[in-house]
């Protein structure tokens, strides 16, 4: 191992992909070898954001009361001289590159948490002492301790106080006790001692493996930089035998869904971090361009939605490392898009990350073969679709972010004829058409004068002045998810006995559902239709009621029902003004105006 800045030396090769790699992470695949490239290149990322730490570290005196980071950075080298394993172990591991990225944002001034600056710049002795440790050196090393934790990267964390016994919680500790240091010391024999405490021994938690044949990952529930963002304490999983349960059966669905990808994922991916469960169908999951190789996934419903995580995350991990090597799009400044899969406007670089998850997953679930699955496939096919024609043509797109675009949408469109079973493609359409209007009724704003000229055309059934059909993007803060009657569709397609357990109270099952979103997607359109209609004529009319009046409408053969899938933002603005009946409204748009 050498110091970082070899990697900007002028012998040091380019990182070069071949031309297959290439066109296969362009059409959004990428097997083993092509991964592998990719790893290499994030390498050479990781190193250069080490050295920029290194240089942008306050000198000795403003460091806090660890040694200087060059002091670290030297018993990494030594490490990587012993054993190159270990120290690459170390340096590759995903919360290694999270922690060089928030460090140098909190030096730089962009970024805020509740730990001194020290301490961050303090975690590479911690780096070094885990490399330093798998590499079978004798050392003694000082460490940063948070909070009563003692993190060693890649190995585990110990938790004490001064007194060498566990506190109760992380609140046992006042602001100036919260950060502070302990020393590291390896001696012959393997003998490993933190704050003259052994280790392994009590109150020491080792990291977690998940195996599969073929595919082993670190359940990482210790490391401080695990979240991605924000640093965060040591949470240890009581047991963590679910993981190891669903982990196994995911790894089988993916070899079942492409042995190719699975092998790749094996080489890519490296660190799953559990999150607590989520509402069922409503799974939260996570990862950083910043740590190539993880996953941040709460405990999935099953084995076959944590092997779709996966994949979800390992796209956005190629991406990301595909976009340190090459520039897709230009700087976007507020420009904000619609994202199909998302309950707020992103910009440009988010929406193609989007984009190239979500083709990815669609992928996957179009190798599955049930009810469940067939919506998944329908409606992720019309959403990333959606997102790829809207984002085609965007200006600040360059000329390699272009084919990639083409590229995807080349691989897509013949999925977009594939056949589905009809009761999974009208659910996926309901889903697709919900989300979209719903998104247009909280974040698009038609011109006021314009509205007030419509409403005294209409009122004169007059043609409707310009203007109208480019409304501005005004982000709007939805009232619950934009995705809450495509999870009452899930429950129903994965068990249609579930409608028995919505009740009269579906919110208490499904967060943010109401009596007439079970009606909508149980095929009552007629009830659904009247009691949306109702909850506007009351005064109650929430961007998804006026979405859920238009798809009842549709459904039960009203021709306004378009018009206010069309226009919802309209239809709101409009109604506003003084309009008496919601869905006559909508009949009359569908006469006269559109959209």
């Amino acid at each position: 191992m050498t110091h970082p800045a070899s990697v900007t030396h002028p012998a040091a090769p380019p990182h070069v992909l071949s031309a297959t790699a290439f066109d296969e992470l362009l059409c959004g695949a990428g097997g083993p070898d092509t991964v592998a490239g990719l790893r290499a290149s994030e390498r050479s990322w990781r190193l250069l954001a080490i050295r920029a730490v290194l240089d942008t570290a306050p000198p000795p005196d403003l460091a806090g009361p660890l040694p200087p980071p060059a002091e670290a950075w030297q018993l990494l080298v030594r490490a990587g001289a012993a054993d190159p394993a270990a120290a690459e172990r170390v340096l590759a591991y995903p919360a290694t590159g999270a922690w060089a990225a928030h460090t140098l944002r909190r030096l730089r001034g962009s970024a805020r948490d509740d730990a001194p600056v020290w301490v961050h710049i303090g975690h590479l002795q911690a780096l070094a002492a885990s490399a330093a440790i798998l590499a079978g050196l004798e050392f003694r090393a000082d460490v940063p301790v948070r909070r009563g934790w003692v993190v060693l990267p890649c190995l585990g964390a110990l938790r004490l106080d001064g007194g060498g016994h566990e506190p109760d919680t992380a609140e046992a500790y006042d602001d100036g006790a919260a950060w502070s240091t302990a020393e590291v010391r390896a001696e012959g024999g393997g003998r490993v001692t933190v704050a003259a405490r052994p280790v392994p021994g009590p109150g020491w938690h080792p990291l977690t493996q998940l195996t599969a044949e073929g595919c082993t990952l670190v359940l990482d529930d210790l490391d401080p930089y695990r979240t991605l963002r924000t640093p965060a304490v040591p949470e240890p999983l009581p047991a963590a035998d679910d993981w190891r349960q669903l982990f196994a059966g995911a790894w089988e669905v993916l070899r079942e869904t492409g042995a190719e990808e699975a092998r790749a994922i094996a080489r890519g991916l490296s660190v799953v971090v559990p999150r607590p469960r989520a509402e069922r169908y409503r799974p939260h999951s996570a990862s950083s361009g910043d740590a190539f190789g993880a996953a941040l996934a709460s405990v999935p419903d099953d084995a076959e939605q944590f092997a779709s995580t996966l994949v979800h995350e390992f796209q956005h991990s190629k991406l990301s490392a595909l976009m340190h090597l090459f520039t897709l799009h230009e700087d976007t400044g507020e420009q904000r898009y619609y994202a199909p899969w998302r309950d707020d406007p992103r910009p440009l670089g988010g929406l193609l990350q989007g984009v190239y998850a979500f083709h990815g997953v669609t992928r996957f679930w179009r190798r599955r073969q049930h009810p469940l699955a067939h919506f998944e496939f329908a409606l992720w096919r019309t959403q990333t679709a959606h997102a790829l024609h809207s984002v085609a043509a965007a200006p600040q797109l360059t000329e390699l972010g272009r084919r990639l675009v083409a590229e995807l949408t080349a691989t897509l469109r013949p999925w977009l004829t594939e056949p589905v079973g009809a009761r999974a493609l009208a659910a996926a359409e309901l889903a697709a058409a919900d989300h979209r209007a719903t998104w247009r009724a909280y974040h698009l704003r038609p011109d006021p004068d314009a509205v007030g000229e419509y409403a005294e055309a209409l009122a004169r059934s007059a043609p409707p002045p310009p203007g109208l059909s480019t409304p501005r993007l005004v982000p709007g803060r939805p009232v619950r998810g934009l995705d809450t009657r495509a999870v009452l569709l899930r429950r129903l397609l994965a068990d249609p006995e579930d409608v028995h357990r919505f009740g009269a109270a579906p919110g208490a099952v499904v967060e943010g559902a109401r009596p007439e979103d079970v009606a909508l997607v149980t095929g009552r359109t007629g009830e659904a239709l009247d009691a949306f209609r109702s909850r506007i004529v009351r005064g109650e009319g929430d961007p998804e009621t006026w979405t859920g009046l238009a798809l009842a409408a549709r459904a039960h053969g009203d021709p306004g029902g378009e018009a206010l899938l069309a226009a919802p933002e309209l239809a709101m603005a409009l109604y506003a003004l003084g309009e008496r009946d919601p869905l006559e409204l909508g009949r009359t748009l569908a006469r006269q105006f559109t959209p």
